[in-house]
């Protein structure tokens, strides 16, 4: 069989375009990721990944950004509303892991009653005095420890609720006092202060089957940022020692400078296992699809590593588990 596109990409509404079929049926993409504009009704949903994996030829992972707080696809009222992660983390106090635990199992089960298998968190950034505003309160505290042992319930939640966690955005963008959507951040610091705080997280948490990277200039390192640079993608695999499916953070964000095709290409070099593109003409996709190519033979073990993680869940009473919930964050589910 041959291997998948290097890619995990997007489509442009609610159903597939023909163009998009076809497309995707040449092309083989990895994995999906939807957005709000794809998000409608339940069953719309369930046909749009239906349309997907059938184009795909395979069955595709399917990933979202369902966090909560500001970045969350699925809605109320048909979904839950969640307040930001930080401050549901402050409700619950002590108990935080537990009540994390417990929102992401919820979320996960959400998401695999459409059909989505895979979420883009746990989020186990760092926060400090210079976190930019657009990850503040999307972190899970300032304090390493505390956040690996949180980041690792929201992984448990989701997997137990047969989603795949997508661990981000490594090696940590808590320091960037920039969005990474619109310019690049550059953190100065000594290499020994990311080991001890920034790094910690990421590797407690080395084990899960695929992270995101950060579009980060680390200057003790490198004057390239994390998603572009050998020697940070080796510090990931090396000294952190994460050897799962590494995607890049959306490889379109304005962060890097430079045309898509060259932009992709550098960061498979760099040692990335694949190309995440969103929101972009279908000619966009095209150039980072034919610049990512196919998978090379690690990647492609590390990606049947990663699908394997994909496990049918327990059933459980979801009426009980939020009302656990409330109990630890009083009555803090919905945002």
């Amino acid at each position: 069989m041959s291997r998948y596109g290097a890619v995990i990409l997007d489509a442009s509404g609610l159903r597939l375009t023909p163009e998009e079929r076809t497309f995707f049926r040449d092309t083989r993409p990895f994995g999906f990721i939807l957005f709000a504009r794809n998000i409608d009704t339940p069953d719309q949903v369930r046909a749009l990944i239906a349309e997907l994996r059938e184009a795909a030829g395979h069955e595709a992972v399917i990933t979202i950004d369902q966090e909560g707080g500001r970045v969350q696809r699925l809605r109320a009222p048909v979904w839950r509303d969640w307040p930001a992660p930080l401050d549901h983390v402050a409700a619950a106090g002590e108990r935080a892991p537990e009540a994390m635990y417990l929102r992401y199992r919820l979320i996960a089960a959400e998401l695999h009653a459409l059909g989505i298998d895979s979420n883009c968190a746990p989020l186990v950034d760092v926060a400090g005095s210079a976190t930019h505003p657009f990850l503040r309160n999307r972190c899970y505290g300032e304090a390493a420890g505390r956040v690996a042992d949180i980041g690792r319930a929201v992984a448990e939640g989701l997997l137990a609720g047969g989603v795949l966690p997508v661990v981000k955005h490594i090696p940590g963008h808590g320091r960037a006092s920039a969005d990474s959507h619109h310019d690049l951040p550059r953190v100065e610091c000594m290499k020994r202060d990311l080991q001890d705080i920034d790094f910690k997280p990421f590797k407690a948490l080395s084990d899960l089957p695929m992270a995101m990277t950060a579009h980060v200039v680390y200057a003790a390192l490198d004057d390239r940022p994390a998603t572009l640079s050998p020697t940070l993608i080796a510090t990931i695999r090396d000294e952190i020692g994460f050897d799962g499916l590494l995607m890049t953070d959306d490889i379109a964000m304005k962060a890097l400078s430079g045309d898509l095709a060259a932009l992709s290409r550098q960061a498979l070099a760099a040692g990335c296992d694949m190309i995440l593109h969103c929101n972009g003409t279908l000619a966009e996709r095209r150039t980072v699809v034919e610049a990512a190519g196919e998978m090379t033979e690690a990647a492609q073990v590390r990606a049947e590593r990663a699908m394997a993680c994909r496990c049918s869940p327990d059933p459980v009473d979801i009426f009980a588990l939020a009302a656990q919930l409330d109990a630890l964050t009083g009555g803090r589910v919905h945002g």
